[in-house]
């Protein structure tokens, strides 16, 4: 496994604390409103754009590929025979194509490439394995369009870093060629809440809790209807034999780091060629800060590298 180097200069940069600030107020106004409902939950998280600056010289484009509807990031210049297959977070029932179009982009623009964010099914209206089902159709259909398997790469922050693992393990449950490359931000893939740092990170992590997971579980698995272990929807027990280069990270401070420490050394002890980057003293996804922190430029600058390794 490759551990890649600090992507946090000394200090904390006053960037840094934008997102630890709107994660703050998210959560306050979880705990301080009940009965909150899944629209007005949906409504919040869709800010999740803020911490993000523009990216100059990116124009969008909706579009629907494999009956799944989605926004093209189209950096200027960039090479669109290859692209980045993005699977928003939001445990599959908050975020959407257009909280997380402006990540993707900055992704998409420091590799040279060209992104499509899926604007999947969520839950609880639709439980597992409709996340995984329309990611594999959107692969299906890029395929389709003369996008070669392997010029495509899954990537995906928090429930959509475990979409990012899990679309290829589909694929190849389905005997199709996986992608060629795999990243997973703060990847959320424990459907039975049980990584040691819930526990020891739980005072740094601003938003992130037990409850809080707990409920979006029972959305995405239909009130215990399936089994947490299922390797499509907890891909910490998928068998990761042939699976591609993958790239991990997360933040030394939020509650899903083993996450991310766990599926790399599975995929480790397969084989896979993993890199896995820790942002210390950073927040959940926090690549989210792309154009106003130093820590999520110089990860996305590390992440551009690695794609082009």
């Amino acid at each position: 496994m490759t551990t890649a180097p600090s992507t946090r200069p000394p200090g904390t940069s006053a960037g840094a604390d934008a997102l630890r600030a709107l994660y703050a107020d998210w959560a306050g106004i979880i705990a301080t409103t009940p009965g909150l409902t899944t629209r007005l939950f949906r409504s919040i998280f869709d800010e999740w754009h803020q911490p993000t600056r523009e990216p100059e010289d990116v124009t969008y484009r909706e579009d629907t590929v494999g009956g799944v509807p989605g926004i093209w990031a189209l950096p200027a210049g960039a090479d669109r025979s290859q692209v980045m297959l993005y699977t928003h977070g939001g445990g599959f029932a908050v975020g959407s194509a257009s909280s997380h179009r402006k990540l993707a982009a900055h992704v998409a623009k420091a590799a040279g490439v060209t992104a499509f964010v899926l604007d999947y099914r969520r839950a609880p209206e639709h439980p597992h394995p409709a996340q995984v089902e329309d990611g594999v159709a959107a692969f299906t259909a890029l395929t389709e369009r003369g996008i070669r398997p392997q010029d495509i790469t899954t990537i995906g922050d928090s429930a959509g870093g475990n979409l990012a693992i899990a679309i290829p393990l589909a694929l190849r449950e389905r005997g199709l060629p996986p992608p060629g490359r795999v990243i997973a931000f703060s990847p959320w893939l424990d459907m039975e809440n049980s990584g040691e740092t819930l526990v020891t990170n739980d005072a740094t992590d601003a938003l992130i809790s037990v409850p809080l997971l707990d409920g979006m579980i029972a959305g995405v698995l239909a009130d215990g209807k399936i089994d947490p272990r299922t390797p499509l929807a907890n891909p910490l027990y998928a068998d990761f034999t042939g699976f591609p280069r993958l790239y991990v990270n997360a933040g030394s401070a939020e509650s899903l780091l083993d996450n991310a420490t766990r599926v790399a050394a599975k995929a480790e002890a397969a084989g896979v060629d993993v890199t896995l980057s820790i942002g210390e003293g950073m927040q959940h996804v926090f690549p989210f800060l792309a154009g106003n922190a130093p820590e999520a430029d110089a990860e996305i600058a590390a992440i551009a590298k690695w794609y082009r390794g």
